[in-house]
């Protein structure tokens, strides 16, 4: 039996129409956030970068791909894992159809992991993903953004993530985050934002239909249903940040 109430269809739409109201709000509010996110300063990246990808090594610059914005999607899947993070897994499932419609909106958007290329490549043909991924492995380009973390580091006390210190013990090697990066006419590119954490979570649409159903997430904590999109019937669900 279900423990919600039970009600008339009119008790409901008196219900949904509050409901509604803060729906508005929460929608006006985003409409602010999304305003103040575009009116962040820039920094310009001073540092060259040359990335490993399938047909050779590419700069930062190489990655726009003739685009303007270039939208980075920090993976997990570090130098030693057998396989990519379940949760970083689960937020690129939803790329695929994103693909042609950002790429027609002058925005790039691609995968960077520290592992080597023919490891992230063997992992991109067992889920089935196209789009682009590049490695890190030979540069400090996940460093510097706050994403990979050494030994020693997580030996440490703290270590930096999510714009503020984070206990070393709560942290891996790699955690996850969200880069975007605007290259000028002349070729100069500038760092304008990021993110991490739960504010990865609106990449998912997954979690937008969740959010609606009667059960939402149905979840004791967060992402704990998720697995590989190839594992639902063979594992029980992995750690959500770490191979």
């Amino acid at each position: 039996m279900t423990s919600h109430q039970i009600v008339s269809p009119q008790e409901w739409l008196a219900a949904r129409r509050d409901l509604l109201a803060k729906e508005k709000r929460f929608t006006e509010m985003r409409d602010e956030i999304n305003a103040e996110r575009l009116a962040l300063p820039w920094v310009k990246i001073e540092k060259e970068y040359l990335f490993d990808t399938e047909t050779g090594k590419r700069s930062l610059g190489d990655l726009f791909a003739g685009r303007s914005q270039l939208m980075i999607y920090h993976f997990m899947l570090g130098p030693d894992w057998e396989a990519g993070c379940p949760s970083c897994s689960f937020v690129a499932d939803h790329f695929g159809g994103a693909l042609v419609h950002l790429n027609h909106h002058d925005v790039t958007l691609m995968a960077v992991s520290r592992a080597p290329i023919a490891k992230i490549a063997a992992y991109r043909k067992r889920m089935g993903w196209t789009f682009p991924w590049v490695s890190a492995f030979a540069n400090d380009f996940n460093q510097d953004f706050h994403v990979s973390f050494s030994a020693e580091e997580l030996a440490g006390d703290k270590v930096f993530y999510n714009f503020a210190p984070m206990e070393a013990k709560d942290a891996y090697s790699e955690l996850p985050g969200l880069s975007a990066f605007f290259k000028d006419g002349n070729g100069d590119i500038y760092h304008t934002y990021s993110t991490y954490t739960r504010g990865l979570e609106e990449l998912v649409g997954t979690f937008m239909i969740l959010d609606r159903a009667p059960k939402g997430r149905n979840e004791d904590t967060i992402m704990d249903f998720v697995r590989r999109h190839d594992e639902y019937e063979t594992s029980p669900p992995a750690q959500s940040c770490c191979a």
